[in-house]
């Protein structure tokens, strides 16, 4: 499955599994007109997450009344399709696209901004619903998209050999020559780092972000990169693509710092690793619904979003997923191990600090993939 650069269960930084059904079916208020109609919301999301359906819709169900159609799809290009195909049938209210996409959706005509006032927008961790995450969710004017889950890419490290803390922990790290054949990186995240990096010392002609506007400004700010990260290549003891790969560099291969999934960092925590945000802000990726421009049961879907943004709802969605919650509230139902790897790896305001992935199109996830060649190549 493809949301992003890959599937959500492979970048887990919450295992929230510790909420029990009872958590689950704790009781909401609804409003009077989400049950005058149908009492019911067609949901078009992710196929292959079986407590989905198993556990969070009837959860749902339970604490409103209101009963989920879920349409599943395996990934966003068979979403898209059926969305056009919903402004005739207006089969779906509801769909969970990621954030990189949403303008694609709503110069399309298939979306809706959401009425924020019937939405609990406070109930969202900071950063998650404000700042440059309420920026990429808004399309003219409107909130086209309020996050389910979300996940982070960030700093892995020995607690023994490469010490380090919240605010000193830097991307510049990564390519540090003190620690030759000691570095674990994806290839394009690593060009991505040393474009943010250099863009927060003031080295760039222009902001990092402006290369994923057009291909000229792409080409110039990524040929410098990819400069400065084949100075210090041999820093790399291993370059990876997945999990498996991840955690082979460090438990195995001699890596003691590297950029990877929340993931890696959960699973390796045991074997003296941690996992910390930068200080330039930890790589972010998300998804959310999106109300479809024809929805059917709006008041449902809005009730449907809200009820998701309560910590029991969170917590649940996050837990089906293997993906972070965005509620406040929703990381006090796991387990203490968790709620203290959640802690350490996102203190004090890195939750603000998130650099969400940007829209990336078809020309320049092309372009992208050739500069991560050339950087193994080198």
């Amino acid at each position: 499955m493809n949301r992003f650069t890959t599937s959500v269960s492979r970048r887990t930084l919450l295992k929230v599994t510790a909420v029990g059904a009872g958590a689950l079916a704790a009781p909401a208020f609804i409003s009077r007109a989400a049950l005058a109609s149908s009492g019911e919301l067609n949901f078009m999301g992710w196929a292959g997450y079986p407590d989905l359906a198993a556990k969070v819709f009837p959860a749902f169900e339970k604490a409103t009344g209101i009963k989920v159609n879920f349409n599943e799809q395996p990934d966003q290009d068979a979403m898209f399709a059926q969305a056009k195909l919903s402004l005739q049938t207006g089969a779906i209210d509801v769909a969970e696209p990621t954030v990189d996409r949403i303008g694609g959706w709503a110069s399309n005509g298939l979306t809706q901004g959401w009425d924020v006032s019937k939405l609990n927008i406070d109930n969202y961790l900071p950063g998650l619903a404000d700042g440059k995450m309420g920026e990429m969710a808004t399309v003219g004017g409107k909130r086209m998209i309020v996050l389910s889950v979300w996940g982070t890419e960030a700093i892995v490290y020995s607690k023994a050999d490469a010490p380090t803390e919240y605010g000193k922990a830097s991307l510049g790290d990564l390519f540090d020559p003190k620690f030759v054949g000691k570095v674990c990186l994806r290839p394009h995240s690593a060009l991505a780092a040393m474009g943010r990096y250099l863009d927060s010392e003031g080295k760039l002609p222009k902001p990092w972000l402006d290369g994923y506007k057009d291909e000229a400004t792409m080409k110039q700010l990524w040929d410098i990169a990819l400069a400065e990260a084949v100075k210090t290549k041999s820093n790399v003891v291993q370059f990876w693509s997945g999990e498996n790969e991840a955690q082979a560099a460090y438990r195995t291969n001699g890596a003691v710092i590297g950029l990877n999934w929340d993931s890696t960092g959960y699973n390796l925590r045991a074997d003296g690793f941690g996992y910390i945000a930068p200080k330039e802000g930890a790589f972010a990726w998300n998804q959310g619904f999106a109300l479809l421009s024809n929805a059917k049961n709006v008041e449902q879907a809005h009730e449907f979003a809200k009820w998701v943004a309560t910590p029991e709802g969170s917590a649940g969605w996050a837990a089906a997923f293997s993906a972070n919650p965005v509620a406040k509230g929703a990381i006090d139902l796991a387990s203490a191990e968790v709620k203290a790897f959640y802690t350490s790896a996102l203190p004090s305001d890195a939750t603000q600090k998130l650099w969400w992935w940007p829209e990336q199109q078809a020309w320049f996830i092309k372009l992208r993939g050739e500069y991560a060649d050339k950087y193994k190549a080198a």
